[in-house]
């Protein structure tokens, strides 16, 4: 059966089709106007603008015609405006007024020199990465701004999609026929476990060994809850998950109260209460790469920092050293 809109929804397009045609008509003719309403006089109103009277006095009639409303009491080559004209000249300077600033927003934003650049990515590179990305851009652009966005990634590609975001930093790479991914770099990816628990005095382990364990994970939806999802089915067992958050440090914290493990990508600085073994099968890592949308053009500054990312492809991430248990236990191979 075909759903049939109902009559308010019908009145509503309607009304709105109505709209853009009336908006369609009248935008032209607004700085028309306004000259010709400032002037109070067609000639010179004509002059300023550089196009002939005629067309000028032939465009004010057919707005009246438009509106349905006299805008000018005329007097030879002289206006002046009716009440109704008054009105009108007040909206109309405002209307103006934003599309002004409106153009000149987006000329700025584009500035190769001193534009703008939305630039999403994970949470997990705010702390260190990110920072550390936009200061060596910034060494040979300083002027270029950055609207930063931090987000999980399935939400970054759908900002991106709405022209919210240019390019985000995402892991894993999205396989859309609209979006465009490039692998810039992985990431090791650690076992934390509580620093008193049995496999605290480890250095390495495999992921299997933890298969009786309590997780604590990411929510679905994130991208690292994909991976440790696929990465347990690959070392033959389902995680039992106790919490799931959204956000790998309060993760971190619920590992050290002793609620469970996690499989997290190292942190930017060692948290107490907690130990990161390196799991050496499956191979625990993480791709982090680089998506646009497909076809959509690039400002200059976005075009500039795009190439600055891509030339970083195999040194985006540095690699740190798992902190191992402390007060002397000696790690075990």
């Amino acid at each position: 059966m075909m759903h049939q809109p109902s009559s308010e929804a019908w009145m509503s397009m309607n009304r709105y089709v109505e709209d853009m045609a009336v908006t369609t008509l009248l935008a032209p003719r607004l700085a028309y106007f306004v000259a010709v309403a400032r002037h109070e006089h067609v000639t010179r109103a004509a002059h300023e603008l550089g196009v002939p009277q005629s067309t000028l006095s032939r465009a004010m009639v057919r707005l009246e015609q438009d509106l349905g409303v006299t805008l000018f009491a005329r007097k030879g080559r002289t206006v002046a405006l009716t009440t109704a004209g008054r009105t009108f000249l007040a909206s109309a300077e405002q209307a103006l007024t934003e599309i002004d600033r409106a153009a000149e927003s987006v000329q700025q934003d584009a500035d190769p020199a001193a534009g703008k650049v939305a630039f999403g990515f994970l949470h997990t590179l705010g702390s260190e990465t990110v920072p550390g990305l936009i200061r060596a851009f910034r060494a040979d652009h300083p002027r270029i701004r950055f609207s930063l966005v931090q987000n999980y990634g399935e939400a970054m590609l759908e900002k991106l999609r709405a022209g919210e975001l240019d390019l985000c930093l995402t892991s894993p790479l999205p396989d859309a026929p609209d979006l465009v991914a490039r692998r810039l770099d992985e990431q090791r990816l650690r076992l934390v476990v509580p620093d008193d628990h049995r496999l605290a005095t480890r250095k390495r382990i495999r992921l299997a060994e933890a298969a009786e364990e309590t997780f604590v994970t990411l929510e679905p939806g994130y991208g690292m809850r994909r991976i440790t999802d696929a990465l347990c089915a690959e070392a033959g067992f389902t995680p039992k998950i106790a919490f799931e958050g959204e956000e790998a440090e309060t993760l971190r914290g619920l590992v050290a109260a002793g609620l469970g493990v996690a499989l997290l990508p190292p942190p930017a600085v060692a948290r107490p209460g907690v130990v990161e073994l390196t799991v050496t099968a499956p191979r625990a890592v993480r791709e982090i790469g680089l998506a646009w949308l497909d076809g959509h053009p690039d400002t200059p500054p976005v075009a500039e920092f795009k190439r600055f990312l891509l030339s970083r492809r195999g040194h985006l991430i540095p690699e740190l050293e798992p902190p191992v248990a402390q007060e002397g236990r000696r790690p075990e191979n």
